[in-house]
Protein backbone atom coordinates (compact mmCIF):
# COMPACT_ATOMS: atom_id res chain seq x y z
CA UNK A 1 0.00 0.00 0.00
CA UNK A 2 2.99 2.46 0.88
CA UNK A 3 4.52 1.42 -2.27
CA UNK A 4 1.28 2.86 -4.25
CA UNK A 5 0.88 6.01 -2.67
CA UNK A 6 4.14 7.12 -2.52
CA UNK A 7 4.07 8.05 -6.96
CA UNK A 8 0.71 10.19 -5.45
CA UNK A 9 2.51 12.09 -3.11
CA UNK A 10 5.61 12.84 -5.01
CA UNK A 11 3.18 14.48 -7.97
CA UNK A 12 0.90 16.63 -5.30
CA UNK A 13 2.31 19.96 -4.91
CA UNK A 14 1.32 21.87 -1.84
CA UNK A 15 -0.68 24.46 -3.66
CA UNK A 16 -3.26 21.33 -4.84
CA UNK A 17 -3.11 19.68 -1.25
CA UNK A 18 -3.74 23.22 0.34
CA UNK A 19 -6.92 22.79 -2.26
CA UNK A 20 -7.81 19.25 -1.30
CA UNK A 21 -7.65 20.58 2.56
CA UNK A 22 -10.24 23.73 1.97
CA UNK A 23 -13.54 23.05 3.00
CA UNK A 24 -16.62 23.71 0.58
CA UNK A 25 -17.99 27.21 0.80
CA UNK A 26 -21.58 28.13 1.51
CA UNK A 27 -23.78 30.20 -0.79
CA UNK A 28 -23.62 32.86 1.87
CA UNK A 29 -19.74 32.88 1.50
CA UNK A 30 -19.54 32.79 -2.26
CA UNK A 31 -21.65 35.19 -2.06
CA UNK A 32 -19.48 37.54 0.10
CA UNK A 33 -16.44 36.67 -2.12
CA UNK A 34 -17.91 38.05 -4.67
CA UNK A 35 -18.86 41.29 -3.59
CA UNK A 36 -15.37 41.36 -2.56
CA UNK A 37 -13.87 40.69 -6.14
CA UNK A 38 -16.98 43.52 -7.52
CA UNK A 39 -15.70 46.00 -4.90
CA UNK A 40 -12.80 47.75 -6.86
CA UNK A 41 -15.23 48.03 -9.76
CA UNK A 42 -17.51 49.71 -7.48
CA UNK A 43 -14.95 51.81 -6.28
CA UNK A 44 -13.51 52.99 -9.58
CA UNK A 45 -16.95 54.03 -10.45
CA UNK A 46 -17.11 56.19 -7.50
CA UNK A 47 -13.85 57.83 -7.90
CA UNK A 48 -15.05 58.38 -11.96
CA UNK A 49 -18.35 59.66 -10.72
CA UNK A 50 -16.15 62.13 -7.84
CA UNK A 51 -14.17 63.47 -10.62
CA UNK A 52 -16.94 64.26 -13.37
CA UNK A 53 -19.70 65.23 -10.77
CA UNK A 54 -18.44 67.66 -8.08
CA UNK A 55 -17.62 71.17 -9.25
CA UNK A 56 -13.61 71.76 -9.50
CA UNK A 57 -12.38 74.27 -7.31
CA UNK A 58 -9.70 75.85 -9.48
CA UNK A 59 -8.83 75.82 -13.27
CA UNK A 60 -7.93 72.21 -14.46
CA UNK A 61 -6.43 72.58 -17.83
CA UNK A 62 -6.83 68.98 -20.28
CA UNK A 63 -9.15 67.45 -17.15
CA UNK A 64 -9.36 63.98 -19.20
CA UNK A 65 -5.98 62.60 -18.53
CA UNK A 66 -6.72 61.89 -14.81
CA UNK A 67 -9.94 60.59 -16.43
CA UNK A 68 -8.21 58.17 -18.69
CA UNK A 69 -6.42 57.02 -16.09
CA UNK A 70 -8.88 56.12 -14.05
CA UNK A 71 -11.02 54.08 -17.20
CA UNK A 72 -7.49 52.77 -17.82
CA UNK A 73 -7.00 51.20 -14.27
CA UNK A 74 -10.38 50.27 -14.45
CA UNK A 75 -9.79 48.28 -17.36
CA UNK A 76 -6.87 46.05 -16.36
CA UNK A 77 -8.97 45.42 -12.95
CA UNK A 78 -11.25 43.70 -16.02
CA UNK A 79 -9.09 42.36 -17.86
CA UNK A 80 -6.92 40.77 -14.93
CA UNK A 81 -10.28 39.34 -13.21
CA UNK A 82 -11.20 37.84 -16.54
CA UNK A 83 -7.43 36.03 -16.62
CA UNK A 84 -8.10 34.61 -13.32
CA UNK A 85 -11.77 33.12 -14.44
CA UNK A 86 -10.38 31.58 -17.28
CA UNK A 87 -7.43 29.65 -15.47
CA UNK A 88 -10.04 28.74 -12.82
CA UNK A 89 -12.57 27.30 -14.93
CA UNK A 90 -8.80 25.52 -16.62
CA UNK A 91 -8.43 24.05 -12.77
CA UNK A 92 -5.85 26.83 -11.90
CA UNK A 93 -7.22 28.85 -8.82
CA UNK A 94 -3.62 30.79 -7.84
CA UNK A 95 -4.60 33.60 -10.36
CA UNK A 96 -8.06 33.53 -8.25
CA UNK A 97 -6.65 33.52 -4.95
CA UNK A 98 -4.07 36.67 -5.78
CA UNK A 99 -6.47 38.37 -7.26
CA UNK A 100 -9.07 37.74 -4.20
CA UNK A 101 -6.41 38.56 -1.88
CA UNK A 102 -5.50 41.81 -3.84
CA UNK A 103 -9.21 43.03 -4.52
CA UNK A 104 -9.75 45.25 -0.93
CA UNK A 105 -6.36 46.82 -2.51
CA UNK A 106 -7.22 47.63 -5.25
CA UNK A 107 -10.56 48.84 -3.72
CA UNK A 108 -8.58 51.21 -1.39
CA UNK A 109 -6.60 52.68 -3.74
CA UNK A 110 -9.21 54.16 -5.97
CA UNK A 111 -11.13 55.34 -2.73
CA UNK A 112 -7.49 56.91 -1.98
CA UNK A 113 -7.56 58.77 -5.61
CA UNK A 114 -10.47 59.81 -4.98
CA UNK A 115 -9.92 61.45 -1.38
CA UNK A 116 -7.36 62.61 -2.46
CA UNK A 117 -8.93 64.45 -5.89
CA UNK A 118 -11.63 65.51 -3.42
CA UNK A 119 -9.57 67.25 -1.11
CA UNK A 120 -7.03 68.66 -3.76
CA UNK A 121 -9.21 70.09 -6.87
CA UNK A 122 -12.61 69.76 -5.82
CA UNK A 123 -12.56 72.05 -2.07
CA UNK A 124 -8.80 72.89 -2.19
CA UNK A 125 -8.15 71.63 1.55
CA UNK A 126 -4.45 70.95 0.19
CA UNK A 127 -3.72 74.21 -1.29
CA UNK A 128 -2.85 74.45 -4.87
CA UNK A 129 -0.07 74.33 -6.58
CA UNK A 130 2.23 73.47 -3.20
CA UNK A 131 0.26 69.94 -3.53
CA UNK A 132 -1.22 69.53 -6.86
CA UNK A 133 -4.73 67.46 -7.82
CA UNK A 134 -3.50 63.94 -9.37
CA UNK A 135 -4.46 65.69 -13.26
CA UNK A 136 -1.71 68.33 -12.47
CA UNK A 137 0.44 65.51 -11.79
CA UNK A 138 -0.07 63.65 -14.93
CA UNK A 139 -0.04 66.36 -17.10
CA UNK A 140 3.20 67.23 -16.04
CA UNK A 141 4.40 63.62 -16.10
CA UNK A 142 3.46 63.47 -19.97
CA UNK A 143 4.60 67.06 -21.05
CA UNK A 144 7.80 66.56 -19.17
CA UNK A 145 8.46 62.67 -19.80
CA UNK A 146 11.74 62.89 -21.82
CA UNK A 147 13.59 64.47 -19.20
CA UNK A 148 12.05 62.64 -16.72
CA UNK A 149 12.77 59.20 -18.47
CA UNK A 150 16.59 60.34 -19.28
CA UNK A 151 16.70 61.05 -14.68
CA UNK A 152 15.23 57.45 -14.66
CA UNK A 153 17.67 55.88 -16.14
CA UNK A 154 20.58 58.06 -14.40
CA UNK A 155 18.88 57.04 -11.45
CA UNK A 156 18.58 53.29 -12.14
CA UNK A 157 22.21 53.44 -13.69
CA UNK A 158 23.50 54.81 -10.37
CA UNK A 159 21.16 52.80 -8.12
CA UNK A 160 22.72 49.38 -9.99
CA UNK A 161 26.47 50.65 -9.43
CA UNK A 162 26.24 51.17 -6.47
CA UNK A 163 23.84 48.27 -5.04
CA UNK A 164 25.85 45.68 -7.21
CA UNK A 165 29.06 46.86 -5.88
CA UNK A 166 28.06 47.03 -2.04
CA UNK A 167 26.26 43.61 -2.03
CA UNK A 168 29.42 41.50 -3.75
CA UNK A 169 31.34 42.73 -1.27
CA UNK A 170 29.22 42.44 1.72
CA UNK A 171 28.74 38.60 0.58
CA UNK A 172 32.39 38.45 0.78
CA UNK A 173 32.88 40.27 3.70
CA UNK A 174 30.03 38.14 5.41
CA UNK A 175 30.39 35.05 4.52
CA UNK A 176 34.10 35.52 5.27
CA UNK A 177 33.65 36.70 8.51
CA UNK A 178 30.76 34.26 9.42
CA UNK A 179 33.21 31.27 8.48
CA UNK A 180 36.41 32.58 10.27
CA UNK A 181 36.77 33.92 13.92
CA UNK A 182 39.81 35.53 13.07
CA UNK A 183 38.51 37.70 10.53
CA UNK A 184 35.62 38.64 12.40
CA UNK A 185 37.74 39.68 14.89
CA UNK A 186 39.86 41.88 12.60
CA UNK A 187 36.29 43.51 10.82
CA UNK A 188 33.55 43.50 13.75
CA UNK A 189 35.06 46.56 14.91
CA UNK A 190 34.91 48.36 11.98
CA UNK A 191 30.81 46.90 11.30
CA UNK A 192 30.23 48.20 14.60
CA UNK A 193 31.91 51.99 14.15
CA UNK A 194 30.75 52.75 10.66
CA UNK A 195 27.24 50.85 11.30
CA UNK A 196 25.57 53.76 13.76
CA UNK A 197 26.93 56.10 11.02
CA UNK A 198 23.72 57.82 9.12
CA UNK A 199 24.34 57.71 4.90
CA UNK A 200 23.69 61.49 4.57
CA UNK A 201 26.54 62.25 7.17
CA UNK A 202 29.00 60.72 4.63
CA UNK A 203 28.15 63.30 1.81
CA UNK A 204 29.44 65.75 2.09
CA UNK A 205 32.99 64.15 3.28
CA UNK A 206 32.62 62.37 -0.20
CA UNK A 207 31.94 65.90 -2.07
CA UNK A 208 35.01 67.11 -1.22
CA UNK A 209 37.33 63.85 -1.31
CA UNK A 210 35.81 61.85 -4.16
CA UNK A 211 37.23 62.73 -7.53
CA UNK A 212 33.58 63.02 -9.00
CA UNK A 213 30.46 63.46 -7.78
CA UNK A 214 28.85 60.55 -9.46
CA UNK A 215 31.45 58.37 -7.81
CA UNK A 216 31.29 59.54 -4.51
CA UNK A 217 27.33 59.06 -5.02
CA UNK A 218 28.07 54.99 -5.94
CA UNK A 219 30.34 55.38 -3.27
CA UNK A 220 27.66 56.03 -0.55
CA UNK A 221 24.92 53.64 -2.28
CA UNK A 222 27.47 50.75 -1.76
CA UNK A 223 28.36 51.33 1.88
CA UNK A 224 25.28 50.84 2.93
CA UNK A 225 24.62 47.93 0.91
CA UNK A 226 27.73 46.50 2.27
CA UNK A 227 26.99 47.13 5.50
CA UNK A 228 23.32 45.47 5.41
CA UNK A 229 24.35 42.44 3.76
CA UNK A 230 28.07 41.50 5.56
CA UNK A 231 25.94 42.09 8.66
CA UNK A 232 23.31 39.29 7.93
CA UNK A 233 25.32 37.14 5.81
CA UNK A 234 27.81 37.21 8.76
CA UNK A 235 24.79 36.71 11.56
CA UNK A 236 23.15 33.68 8.88
CA UNK A 237 26.60 31.73 8.88
CA UNK A 238 27.62 32.02 12.62
CA UNK A 239 24.30 30.98 13.40
CA UNK A 240 24.38 27.32 11.09
CA UNK A 241 24.07 24.68 13.41
CA UNK A 242 27.46 23.32 13.90
CA UNK A 243 26.76 19.63 13.85
CA UNK A 244 26.34 20.12 9.82
CA UNK A 245 29.89 21.10 9.62
CA UNK A 246 30.77 18.35 11.87
CA UNK A 247 28.71 15.86 9.42
CA UNK A 248 30.18 17.18 6.27
CA UNK A 249 33.83 16.51 7.42
CA UNK A 250 32.66 12.96 8.34
CA UNK A 251 32.15 12.25 5.26
CA UNK A 252 35.05 14.24 3.83
CA UNK A 253 33.92 17.34 2.84
CA UNK A 254 36.56 20.05 1.86
CA UNK A 255 36.95 23.53 3.03
CA UNK A 256 35.47 25.27 0.35
CA UNK A 257 32.57 22.38 0.35
CA UNK A 258 32.01 23.87 3.89
CA UNK A 259 31.50 26.90 2.68
CA UNK A 260 29.40 26.57 -0.34
CA UNK A 261 27.78 23.14 0.07
CA UNK A 262 26.97 23.59 3.79
CA UNK A 263 27.35 27.72 5.47
CA UNK A 264 26.21 29.42 2.36
CA UNK A 265 23.15 27.18 2.13
CA UNK A 266 22.07 27.48 5.64
CA UNK A 267 22.73 31.06 5.59
CA UNK A 268 20.58 32.02 2.39
CA UNK A 269 17.30 33.44 4.52
CA UNK A 270 19.43 35.66 6.30
CA UNK A 271 21.46 36.75 3.20
CA UNK A 272 18.77 37.40 1.35
CA UNK A 273 17.20 39.64 3.57
CA UNK A 274 20.21 41.34 3.79
CA UNK A 275 19.70 42.32 0.48
CA UNK A 276 16.61 43.33 0.74
CA UNK A 277 17.53 45.67 3.65
CA UNK A 278 20.04 46.95 1.40
CA UNK A 279 17.80 48.05 -1.10
CA UNK A 280 16.11 49.37 0.99
CA UNK A 281 19.08 51.51 2.74
CA UNK A 282 19.89 51.93 -1.28
CA UNK A 283 16.81 53.84 -2.47
CA UNK A 284 17.49 56.21 0.64
CA UNK A 285 20.99 57.12 -0.47
CA UNK A 286 20.27 57.88 -3.49
CA UNK A 287 17.55 60.45 -3.21
CA UNK A 288 20.02 62.37 -0.59
CA UNK A 289 22.96 61.72 -2.71
CA UNK A 290 21.14 62.73 -5.99
CA UNK A 291 19.65 65.84 -4.43
CA UNK A 292 23.11 67.32 -3.07
CA UNK A 293 25.79 66.19 -5.34
CA UNK A 294 24.81 64.51 -8.60
CA UNK A 295 23.99 66.40 -11.65
CA UNK A 296 20.95 64.29 -12.78
CA UNK A 297 18.58 61.70 -11.69
CA UNK A 298 15.42 62.05 -10.49
CA UNK A 299 15.70 63.29 -6.73
CA UNK A 300 17.94 65.71 -8.86
CA UNK A 301 14.82 66.11 -10.56
CA UNK A 302 12.71 66.64 -7.30
CA UNK A 303 14.91 69.47 -6.31
CA UNK A 304 15.15 71.16 -9.39
CA UNK A 305 11.55 71.27 -10.12
CA UNK A 306 11.20 72.53 -6.38
CA UNK A 307 13.49 75.47 -7.16
CA UNK A 308 11.44 76.31 -10.04
CA UNK A 309 8.14 76.14 -7.60
CA UNK A 310 6.90 72.91 -10.31
CA UNK A 311 5.26 70.94 -8.22
CA UNK A 312 3.66 69.18 -10.05
CA UNK A 313 6.72 68.05 -11.62
CA UNK A 314 8.39 67.63 -8.53
CA UNK A 315 5.18 65.20 -7.46
CA UNK A 316 5.48 63.76 -10.27
CA UNK A 317 9.05 62.25 -10.23
CA UNK A 318 8.12 61.68 -6.42
CA UNK A 319 5.17 58.47 -8.20
CA UNK A 320 7.76 58.10 -10.41
CA UNK A 321 10.30 57.01 -7.88
CA UNK A 322 8.04 55.05 -5.90
CA UNK A 323 6.89 53.47 -8.76
CA UNK A 324 10.47 51.93 -9.53
CA UNK A 325 11.21 51.31 -5.85
CA UNK A 326 7.90 49.36 -5.75
CA UNK A 327 8.88 47.12 -8.74
CA UNK A 328 12.76 46.82 -7.47
CA UNK A 329 11.34 45.37 -4.18
CA UNK A 330 9.09 43.14 -6.18
CA UNK A 331 11.76 41.32 -8.20
CA UNK A 332 14.09 40.98 -4.99
CA UNK A 333 10.84 39.81 -3.58
CA UNK A 334 10.47 36.99 -6.31
CA UNK A 335 13.92 36.04 -6.62
CA UNK A 336 14.06 35.71 -2.70
CA UNK A 337 10.63 33.33 -3.26
CA UNK A 338 12.23 31.55 -5.62
CA UNK A 339 15.58 30.71 -4.40
CA UNK A 340 14.08 29.68 -0.51
CA UNK A 341 10.88 27.54 -2.40
CA UNK A 342 12.05 25.02 -0.46
CA UNK A 343 10.68 26.41 2.76
CA UNK A 344 7.24 26.07 3.87
CA UNK A 345 5.42 28.85 3.53
CA UNK A 346 7.03 30.82 0.75
CA UNK A 347 4.83 29.11 -1.90
CA UNK A 348 1.79 31.87 -2.63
Amino acid sequence: MVENHLPIQEKLTRQQLRELETKEKTPLQKVGEGMILCLPLVCGGVAVAEYLLIADNSLNRSPGTYLAALVLLILLYVIYSAYAGLRWRRGDKRVYDKLRYRAPLFSALFLLLAGYDYLTLKTGVLTQPFVPCMNFVLNAAWSDRAMILDCTVHTLWLLFLGYSAGVALGLVTGITCGYSEKARYWVNPVIKFLGPIPTSTWIPIMMVVASSLFGGAVFIIALGSWFAVTVAAMTGIANVDKDYFDAARTLGATSRQLVFRVAIPHAMPSILQGCTQAMSSSCTAIMIAEMLGVKSGLGWYMNWSKSWASYDKMFAALFVICIIFTLVTKVLDGIKCRVLRWQNGMVK
